[in-house]
C-alpha cells in the first residue's frame, strides 16, 4: 500500500497513493497506518484524494486505524472522490468521521480550534 506522510503544523497528513482500498489491500493499509502514526501523537487527517475504491473490507480497515489511535488522537478524512463518498454515506459513517473537502480545510479546521 502506498502511502505518505507529512506534518502540516499540528496535524499528520497521510496521503493513499492507491486507486482501491479494498479486500486485497485492507491489511496492508492497517499495516501502514500502524507504522506510519507509530512515533507520532498528532491528530490524523487522512486524504483519500486518489482512492477511487473502498469495499467492506477497505472501510473497516480505515474503522479499525480510527480505533488504534485512540479516542485522544482523532482520525479526521479529506478528499473523498463522489464514489468513496457514497460508501460513507450510506453506511452512516459520515457521522463517525469529520470530513474535509481537502486537508487544506481541515488544516484551517484544526488551527482555528487551537487558536
Amino acid at each position: 500500500m502506498k502511502m505518505t506522510s507529512d506534518m502540516s503544523g499540528d496535524l499528520q497528513i497521510i496521503k493513499v497513493l492507491d486507486k482501491r482500498i479494498d479486500a486485497a489491500a485492507a491489511i496492508k493499509f492497517k499495516d501502514t497506518m500502524k507504522e506510519l502514526t507509530a512515533d507520532q501523537s498528532a491528530p490524523v487527517v487522512l486524504d483519500l484524494s486518489e482512492v477511487d475504491f473502498v469495499d467492506s473490507s477497505g472501510l473497516g480497515a480505515i474503522v479499525a486505524s480510527m480505533k488504534h489511535l485512540g479516542g485522544a488522537r482523532p482520525l479526521h478524512l479529506a478528499g473523498l472522490t463522489p464514489i468513496v463518498a457514497k460508501v460513507f454515506m450510506l453506511t452512516r459513517m459520515e457521522k463517525v468521521f469529520k470530513i474535509f473537502g481537502t486537508t487544506a480545510e481541515a488544516e484551517k479546521s484544526c488551527e482555528a480550534k487551537i487558536a
